[in-house]
């Protein structure tokens, strides 16, 4: 196909076939190859990672329709609807209603999780307006200790599921309510070597950045 020199080629599921390492070193051979020959690749793919590695920009669809088309960042951490922001990656959600607007800042109220949430958001919004906040697992600080500063964007649990993934651990925390956070973190140290290691069942205190949330309005 590459004989002939086109200006686009398509790719449908190029890589599916392959084994989890061969199909990483291929990804990136792949690159190397638009990259010198300066030709659009137009990549179908049901895998994200894939989607995220090989990509300058990335449509998502829906329904047949696309509804966001952007860089792998702006997808990922800057997602438009909640659909996208559950369908790149994973995202802890969380529904409330505005209690304060300032300039570059929201405060929202989550009734349902018993906490206050904060935002940055450049445009000021009505208050009790309902909306959505997504948080990304790896922007969740966690600690068996409880954090030095009090305020919005914290919350207390317990562990209920450890996965353990070699560079990072997955934790899926319980809090008030039975909701379920996921908080991605990793393994700078061994376990064994860590007096401050979270294990199951401890119970554990969660934090975020206002930066690190992404508000959602449908």
């Amino acid at each position: 196909a590459l004989v002939k020199k086109p200006k686009a080629l398509l790719l449908d599921e190029p890589l599916a076939a392959l084994d989890k390492r061969l199909r990483e070193q291929t990804q990136f051979e792949l690159m190397n190859i638009q990259d010198q020959l300066g030709i659009t690749f137009m990549v179908v793919t049901h895998d994200q990672e894939e989607a995220m590695t090989l990509s300058t920009r990335i449509a998502v669809m829906d329904k047949g329709r696309f509804i966001q088309v952007g860089t792998p960042t702006s997808i990922y951490e800057f997602p438009e609807t909640r659909f996208i922001a559950n369908f790149i990656g994973t995202a802890n959600m969380f529904e409330g209603r505005v209690i304060k607007s300032n300039a570059g800042f929201l405060l929202i109220k989550s009734e349902a999780d018993n906490t206050e949430l904060s935002v940055d958001y450049g445009a000021a919004m009505s208050e009790g307006r309902r909306v959505w906040v997504a948080v990304r697992p790896e922007k969740i600080q966690i600690s068996k200790l409880p954090f030095d500063e009090s305020g919005p964007n914290q919350l207390k649990g317990v562990v209920h599921d450890i996965g353990y993934l070699g560079s990072a651990s997955t934790y899926r925390v319980k809090i008030a309510g039975g909701k379920i956070i996921q908080v991605s973190f990793p393994n700078q140290r061994r376990p064994t070597d860590d007096q401050f290691a979270v294990d199951w069942d401890d119970e554990v205190y969660l934090k975020w950045y206002s930066s690190s949330a992404v508000l959602l309005t449908k």
